[in-house]
Formats: structure tokens, sequence, C-alpha cells
């Protein structure tokens, strides 16, 4: 088990309730030390005096601001500790808010918050049912490490997180930082409408799994292949143009295309299976010699089982398009297995009446 970063008592109200803080997340990074090329020799860093060039002990450093050139106010370690915030027994809940009236830039790093033994377990429950029925999180200021953070407190998965968050003095103005920002640009209903199908089409439902580092996979595939002797080849294709103003109609059409087409090979692909595997259906099954009394030779599926089997093998965005040919309300807001759903009942209205 994780040994927690902090420990304390989490209060809102009258209401308190001894935790634990644990750090979140990790990073995987690839860690190198510095050599001398050519040797194994470790390269290491100094501090040295940049007039004289003569190395200087920890003890004898102190903190300069510039106020100048050449000129510093000088602090000592000491006069810095005592004004340090020092570190909070308490993470003392000020106020609740709407989460989504909290913007994400705000977030900076995530704990997890566990209770402190398990008599504490009712009111740490109690905070994460109210917190996750009400939406909301609360707010407060908490000092670790020296230093002072402004955090937020949610209920997610059943658990207490706790997220450090900027200020906000620390957020850039992007029209600030940012030129040729588009202030207000003519955009037709065709290009807005089109721009939106395309999002549809290409929406994915969220499964952090299955997003991966692929530079950190390609650092240790390197460090693998030059253990083994084997020779490096890196080829990289070439950079994406930028869209023009005039050919952005022609593109949204053409990433529309392209984004149906793996959806058709993949129908295209199910359909020869669907046709070989009925032709098995219809081969005469061995009856070791005996008459078969069975009424009729075929045990083919019917029509809407092999829709429904054709259906489960397109992806969402495969999905996304027949829905949007069909014109069925509210697709954008469907994940894969509704729209699969909405798809079949609608294929399946319009042919009842064209039977009837």
């Amino acid at each position: 088990m994780a040994r927690p970063v902090w420990t304390g008592v989490l209060t809102f109200g009258l209401v308190t309730v001894p935790v634990s803080l644990y750090t979140a997340t990790q990073s995987h990074d690839v860690r190198f030390h510095q050599l001398q090329r050519g040797t194994s020799d470790r390269v290491r860093n100094k501090r040295v005096n940049e007039r004289t060039g003569k190395e200087v002990d920890f003890g004898e450093i102190v903190k300069g601001y510039p106020v100048a050139e050449g000129e510093y106010v000088v602090v000592e370690p000491d006069e810095l500790e005592q004004i340090s915030p020092g570190r909070s027994r308490t993470i003392d809940i000020a106020g609740f808010v709407d989460l989504a009236e909290v913007d994400p830039i705000f977030f900076d790093k995530t704990y997890y918050l566990g209770p402190k033994g398990k008599e504490y377990q009712k009111v740490y429950a109690l905070l994460v049912e109210s917190l996750d029925h009400a939406a909301k999180v609360g707010l407060a200021m908490f000092a670790m490490r020296g230093k002072e953070y402004l955090t937020a407190i949610r209920s997610e998965n059943g658990l207490l997180e706790l997220h450090t968050m900027h200020f906000a003095d620390e957020v850039r103005d992007p029209r600030r930082e940012i030129d040729d920002l588009p202030e207000k640009v003519e955009l037709s209903t065709q290009e807005i409408k089109t721009a939106e199908q395309l999002i549809g089409m290409l929406a994915v439902d969220w499964d952090p799994g299955e997003w991966h580092d692929t530079y950190e996979d390609q650092v240790k595939q390197l460090i693998e292949d030059k253990l083994a002797g084997r020779e490096i080849a890196v080829s990289s294709g070439p950079a994406p143009e930028a869209t023009n103003v005039i050919d952005l109609m022609d593109a949204l059409r053409r990433s529309l295309d392209s984004a149906g087409k793996g959806d058709a090979a993949e129908a295209t692909k199910h359909s020869s299976r669907s046709t070989a595997s009925s032709g098995q259906d219809r081969a005469p099954a061995k009856t070791g010699g005996k008459k078969s009394t069975a009424s009729g030779g075929s045990t083919s599926r019917p029509a809407g089982a092999a829709e429904a089997s054709e259906l489960s093998e397109l992806t969402k965005a495969g999905l996304y398009k027949l829905a949007t040919e069909l014109d069925i309300p509210h697709r954008s807001t469907m994940n894969r297995e509704e729209l699969q759903e909405a798809v079949g009942k609608a294929r399946s209205g319009r042919r009842l009446k064209a039977v009837s």
C-alpha cells in the first residue's frame, strides 16, 4: 500500500473526518544519467561562483531578488522559514460551488483523500455521496511542503479527490498570449453542419486505457535495440499541410468520405462472411444414413438477425453515418449501443412500411 504524503482533518461546517492524502498520478518517463561522450563517466552539476569559478558550499548560499543590474535584495533561508505557511493540520472547506463552473484550466495536480481508519468511513461516505448528488466541489486553502494551495475537493468513483489549483493571476490571458485569434468569422450554415457531422462520426467513448505515450514506448524500444546491437532506423512522413480557407468545404467532405470508407469496407467484409456462412447453413447435414424428417433444408438466419449482426460489426462512426441517412433525432448524444439500436429500429420500421 502507498504511504500518505499528508495526514490531517477534513472539515465542513461542524462535521470533521480524519483523512490521509495520497498521490494520484505517477510519471513513467525514462530517466537518463549524463555521461561524457566516449566514456562511462557521470557528469555532475556543481554550485560554482560565476566570478571566481570556485565551488560554493550549500551552507554559504543565500537567495537574492534582482532589483537592478547586479543589485539584489538578499534574503536568508531562516527569514523565509519564519513566514512559511508551514504544514496545515486541517483542510477546512470554506464553500461549495458547482463543478461545471470551474474551468479545467485551473486544475493542477490530483491527490486521493482517504479516511484515516475504518471508524471514520461513515462520515467519509456521507461527504462522498452528498458531493456526488449535489454535483459540487468544496473549496479550501491548504498548506503543504512550505507552500499554500487553493484546492478543490470533489467526489469521484466512490472516493474523494483533492485537486490543487492555480490562482486567478497565474492563468494567462489568451488574447495577450496568442496572435491572430479570430474575432468574428462568417461561417455558412452548410460549413457548420458538415463540421458537426464529421465530429459526430468521429465521436468515441472515453476509454483512457486506449491511449498510450507512444514516444515513451519508442524510447524504450530504442534502448532495447541498442542493447541488442540492432540498427536504428527512423522514418517520418511529411507534415500535414494547413487547410486553405477556399478548400474548407472540400476538406470537410473528403474527411467525411474518409471516415465512412473504413466502415463501408468493414460492412462489405462482413457481408462476404455472412454469405459464406449462410451457404454452409444450407449444406445438408449428415444423418448417419437415415432419412431426415425436418421440413425444408435451409437453416439461414432471418433478415433481422443478419442485419443486427451486420450492424454489430460497424464502428460508431459508421453507425452515425447510417443514423444521419435515416434522419434519426438526437443521434449526436447517443453512444455506440444506442446508435445500433436506433438504426436497427429505423430500418425495421421502413421495411414494415414498404410491406404494407
